[in-house]
This record gives structure tokens, C-alpha cells and sequence, in this order.
């Protein structure tokens, strides 16, 4: 087991309704923002929640929401270039993945002279990052709480990890009324990643005793926020239940490490633009065949706790059924069950299994893999 090194960074806001004292959380930070914002968020009417607090306040800032398909490399040079302009105090993230990355590589590149291309090609950056608060709008990042920021390489739609300072994000709010929009079938996609997050973290070659422990609550949480409660004790909201869960998912990910499920996903993502909740529901099961390979056990424990195996069950039997509770979840809420229903062909994932294999991530996997390793999971998926 790797050694446990834990620092209390960042602080952590979760409930309902948080969003609406964003401003008031942010004051020790600064009193000019940058506000980099998901624009879907403002068609949903989300957004001016966030600015709506801001103003109040009467807190400086501006918002930035010129994102298009993915965080490239051209996206943050232009964010860059308006911040610096700007001389912020702080970045304000408000989003998806999309919308946090582009605000954690503002962040990490704000006082750097050199090329932002010179970073993801392997440089660290060497001043101080902006402070970073975060408000995720779909219940889980597994980057959220690290020093890397996963970004695509405009250049050749790669995705590539930029390097940062321990202690970047200084604020996380999550706030379950800012997931109320999403459709249902998008919340059982999330609830399938947020699960496949966990469950990678679990499993990790990094993983220690404290991300063992917040997977582990992370996957009773989704049992209750995905299959309600066993009991009539706990009345706790759905999306609370979501919110909870994904936060837990991604602390377990930044004390562990992603899977081969999120960093295939990841990787096609950055060059076809598929969304990555659906490409990890559809790899789960067969990540979790792969696992019982060599960590039974510990899938067993999971297919328990989340109540998709009985108790009593031996292990094969809690594996199989994990695999098949994620197969019926996706069925029930109509989601693709197949990479080819993605409208992407196994020559182009190939390559993705290519990039994956690239980035330093592919040393914390499940297992030791290579490129073949993750095509061979691709091939049963497809």
C-alpha cells in the first residue's frame, strides 16, 4: 500500500443553496474575478445565480464563457490573455469538467511568462497559482482535488496533463440545486461514472486506508441517491445523496488515483467530443470483469455495499452481479450499451488507447496495462 500523506486543502462547502453565498465565501481571496462559466449554465438559468451573489456583494468581475467542445489549448490562451488584462485576484470555476479545467490551468498559468504549449509538453510551472474556487455542476471531477489538470493539445486533440502546485483549488462549493436541470438521463450516466470513479480508486495501486474509506461511503451514498433508502431513517434528497457521493468520489480519486474506465473515457473524449459519463457507463462492467481478474475480493465488497449483491453472497457471485446491476442500470435509463452506438469506429479508439497510454496516469491504473491492455477492454466493449 502507497504511504498515507494527508493535508486538509481544500476548504469544502456542500448543501443546498450554497451558491448563493458564493460571494460571501470568496472575500478573503480577492475583490476581482475572473468567472469562467459552462454557457449552458445560462440557458438553464443557473448562471445567474452565481453572478446574482457576486453582485450583491458588490464583488468586481467579469465572466468568461467561450468554451466550446473541450479545454484546448487555444480556450485557455484566450482565457489567459483576458485575465492577465484584467489583473484578477482569483478565478471563479463554474461548470462541468470543461469549464473547471479551463480555471484550474488559468489559475496554474496566470503569473508564467513561458507558452502554455511548454507545459503540457512536460514543464512545471514555478510561481504562485491565482486562488481557485470551484463550484462543480455536475456532482463529480475526478481532477478536482489534484495538482494535475487534464487539457486537449489543440494541436493534435490529445488530451495532456498540465503539472500545478499542491493546494490549487482553495474553495470547492457544491450545491445540489445546480444539478436540478439535468435530465434523467444524464444523471444516470454521472451515477454510473461517479461509481466507476469510486470504484477505480478502490482499486487503485495507489489507493490507502482513507481513500479505501471515502470510496467505500461513496458507494453507499450512490446506493441510496440511485436505489433509495433501506430504511426510513435516512430522508436525506436525491441530489444530495448525488452530490454527496460525487464529492466522496472525487476525494477518493485525488487520495488514489483514475482507472482505465476514466482515462479511455478521458482520451475519447479529447478527440471525438463523446461525453465521458457515457463512454464510463459503458466500459464499467467489463473494468469490472477485468478486476475480479486479480481483486475479487474487493469488487465483492463493493457489489455489497451497494446493495447489488446479498450480504451472503460468495465472491464470484457479487462480481457477476455488480457487472449486471450496471448493465441493467444502463438498459433502464436507455443509454448506449455499446462503443459503436457512439458513432465512432474501433480504428479511431484505438488510437485513444494510444494517447492513454502516453500520459503518466497509465503507472496508478488497477493494474500494471499498456496500450494493448486498454484496447483489449475497448475491443469487449465495443
Amino acid at each position: 500500500m502507497s504511504d498515507f500523506i494527508f493535508k486538509i486543502q481544500p476548504n469544502i462547502v456542500l448543501g443546498s443553496y450554497t451558491t448563493s453565498r458564493l460571494g460571501q465565501y470568496i472575500k478573503d481571496y480577492g475583490s476581482k474575478f475572473m468567472v469562467i462559466i459552462d454557457p449552458i449554465l445560462k440557458q438553464v438559468g443557473n448562471a445567474e445565480k452565481v453572478t446574482k451573489s457576486l453582485e450583491d456583494r458588490k464583488i468586481d468581475f467579469f465572466t468568461f464563457e467561450e468554451i466550446t467542445s473541450a479545454a484546448d489549448t487555444q480556450v485557455i490562451t484566450t482565457a489567459l490573455t483576458l485575465a492577465r488584462q484584467a489583473h484578477i485576484h482569483g478565478i471563479i470555476a463554474v461548470g462541468g469538467s470543461k469549464a473547471l479545467n479551463v480555471g484550474k490551468a488559468v489559475a496554474t498559468l496566470y503569473h508564467e511568462s513561458h507558452e502554455i504549449y511548454d507545459f503540457i509538453d512536460g514543464a512545471t510551472p514555478s510561481t504562485a497559482p491565482l486562488p481557485l474556487i470551484v463550484l462543480p455542476t455536475t456532482i463529480r471531477d475526478c481532477f478536482i482535488f489534484t495538482d494535475r489538470t487534464p487539457i486537449v493539445d489543440a494541436r493534435s486533440s490529445k488530451v495532456r496533463l498540465l503539472k500545478g502546485n499542491n493546494g490549487l483549488c482553495k474553495l470547492a462549493l457544491f450545491d445540489p440545486n445546480m444539478t436540478v436541470t439535468l435530465t434523467e438521463n444524464q444523471m444516470a450516466s454521472m451515477a454510473m461514472d461517479t461509481l466507476c470513479i469510486a470504484t477505480e480508486a478502490y482499486l487503485s495501486q495507489k489507493a490507502t486506508f482513507f481513500s479505501d474509506m471515502i470510496a467505500e461511503k461513496s458507494v453507499e451514498l450512490l446506493s441510496y441517491a440511485i436505489d433509495g433508502s433501506p430504511t426510513l431513517t435516512i430522508t436525506t434528497p436525491q441530489e444530495v445523496l448525488y452530490s454527496q457521493a460525487g464529492c466522496m468520489a472525487s476525494l477518493a480519486a485525488a487520495s488514489s488515483s483514475i482507472g482505465a474506465g476514466s482515462l479511455i473515457s478521458m482520451c475519447v473524449n479529447s478527440r471525438f467530443k463523446i461525453t465521458r459519463s457515457l463512454t464510463t457507463a459503458i466500459l464499467f462492467p467489463y473494468i469490472i470483469e477485468d478486476a475480479a481478474k486479480f481483486r475479487k475480493d474487493r469488487v465483492a465488497r463493493l457489489a455489497r455495499i451497494l446493495r447489488a449483491s446479498p450480504l451472503d453472497s460468495n465472491d464470484d457471485e457479487a462480481v457477476n452481479a455488480l457487472a449486471e446491476y450496471v448493465r441493467q442500470h444502463i438498459a433502464k435509463a436507455n443509454l448506449p450499451a455499446r462503443l459503436k452506438d457512439l458513432n465512432v469506429t474501433i480504428d479511431q479508439l484505438a488510437l485513444s488507447a494510444e494517447d492513454a497510454n502516453e500520459t503518466d496516469l497509465i503507472n496508478t491504473l488497477q493494474r500494471s496495462m499498456t496500450s494493448d491492455d486498454l484496447f483489449d477492454i475497448i475491443k469487449q466493449a465495443f
